[in-house]
């Protein structure tokens, strides 16, 4: 930014007083960082282990929650979803069989969380990465592991569940999946919509950890509200805010996003990458959120698309952002590249667009998209589709090296953009077609 003096640049006591006295959404955002949860207090926010233990505690049916196995149920039968119903148990049978007898045990022969159900001969073992990479062979020297100590005469039935924070593919392929979205979901479905009586204090915890993981997974609608006053205030506010943190000091990764995609970008900018255009939205510390320009195009002005989405992201029912995720070294990490569906009011429209998107593996099955499990249903409002999309990088606050991961995953994925901008343009013909024909 130009400035031609060092005075435009100090703000004046009415621009200082107008932000901070008696300015209601200044007020917000202090409450919102002011709010007290214990998980984050402690400093377990990031830490795997403590989340195996919350999840542990969840799943056991005689713990303290009330549940019983309301939330034991729920987990398993939302991973078996859809995965391999040659075999037993599927994800029906989960959900009507009486589960109260389980047995859980954590960091038994090191397997995060082990399940066991004598009545129905089931075994469940659960592998969770929430910040964690693979091991090579892990997987399966875990199940070979079940299978000796517990044989499978007596438990025929011995099923791997893979948890991941992000869309991550378990490298055993046998092993059924579930993201920590979907504990989302099941802790807002099953626990906190009053559908069953808990205690103030298990309901004030559970409230408390949803809160955690929503703001890891990307689904808090909390946070995005106060990002949104936020970026309102610094419009509002914009030469003091930017006097008081001296022009804003960036992130390795934002600086990263500066030398890749240019500086100062405004939401609607174009930026260009390597002959690819991209419409900005925002960016932060760690995340750099746009839509590919083909498939912005590609759905064009047409807003009957967009209702349900007023408040999500773009205001349009897809979107794609890259985010650094750092390993729990402190020093290694991911640029991951994450498309996803948004929350689309009308099911028939979302289902359909969510197909389209799908369609373009039946004449190229090599390409990295595929929607998990139930992702068309009614009911489901956030819906990621891209695989095996991210970048390693040695060091997060190596600026170069974010630089390179970033333009390197963005040209990797350069078929799967091209591939669904023509989904959706067959998408939106097909749409516009049928209600023609109406």
């Amino acid at each position: 930014m130009n400035i031609d003096s060092a005075s435009q640049a100090i703000p004046t006591l009415d621009d200082l007083e107008s932000l901070f006295v008696n300015n209601p959404d200044v007020d917000t955002i202090r409450a919102h960082l002011s709010n007290f949860n214990p998980i984050k207090t402690m400093g377990m926010t990031r830490m795997e282990i403590r989340h195996s233990a919350i999840l542990a505690w969840l799943l056991d049916p005689q713990e303290t929650h009330g549940l019983g196995d309301k939330f034991l149920k729920a987990f398993v039968s939302q991973a078996l979803r859809g995965h391999d119903v040659a075999k037993q148990p599927s994800a029906l049978n989960v959900s009507q069989a009486d589960m109260m007898g389980t047995e859980v045990r954590r960091e038994w022969q090191h397997i995060d969380v082990l399940l066991i159900n004598p009545s129905n001969k089931w075994i469940f073992l659960i592998e969770n990465k929430f910040d964690s990479r693979q091991h090579t062979n892990q997987l399966t020297r875990y199940l070979e592991s079940v299978r000796k100590v517990f044989g499978e005469n007596d438990f025929p039935h011995i099923q791997g569940i893979f948890l991941s924070l992000w869309d991550e593919e378990p490298e055993n392929a046998s092993y059924a999946t579930i993201q920590y979205g979907n504990i989302c979901d099941i802790l807002e479905q099953q626990v906190l919509l009053g559908r069953h009586p808990l205690t103030t204090e298990v309901e004030t915890f559970l409230k408390h950890y949803l809160e955690v993981i929503k703001e890891a997974s990307g689904m808090s609608e909390e946070q995005q509200k106060m990002e949104q006053i936020a970026r309102q205030l610094y419009r509002d506010h914009r030469r003091v805010l930017d006097f008081i943190i001296e022009h804003g000091k960036a992130t390795d990764f934002s600086s990263a996003c500066d030398l890749v995609f240019g500086a100062d970008l405004k939401s609607g900018d174009i930026a260009k990458v390597e002959g690819d255009e991209l419409v900005f939205h925002r960016s932060d510390a760690t995340h750099f959120s746009f839509l590919p320009q083909s498939w912005y195009e590609a759905l064009g002005e047409d807003k009957s698309f967009r209702i349900g989405c007023e408040n999500w992201w773009m205001k349009f029912p897809l979107i794609m952002w890259l985010q650094l995720t750092v390993e729990g070294d402190g020093t290694s990490g991911k640029i991951r590249l994450i498309a996803e569906v948004g929350p689309i009011s009308d099911h028939n429209v979302r289902s359909d667009m969510i197909n389209a998107i799908q369609s373009v593996l039946k004449h190229n099955s090599s390409l990295r998209i595929g929607f998990q499990s139930g992702a068309a249903d009614e009911g489901r409002r956030y819906s990621k589709f891209f695989k095996k999309n991210y970048s390693k990088i040695d060091d997060v606050h190596d600026q170069e090296q974010i630089a390179t991961a970033i333009k390197f995953i963005l040209k990797e994925f350069r078929k799967e953009i091209r591939e669904v901008a023509d989904a959706l343009w067959s998408f939106k013909t097909s749409v516009k077609y049928e209600t023609n024909k109406e």
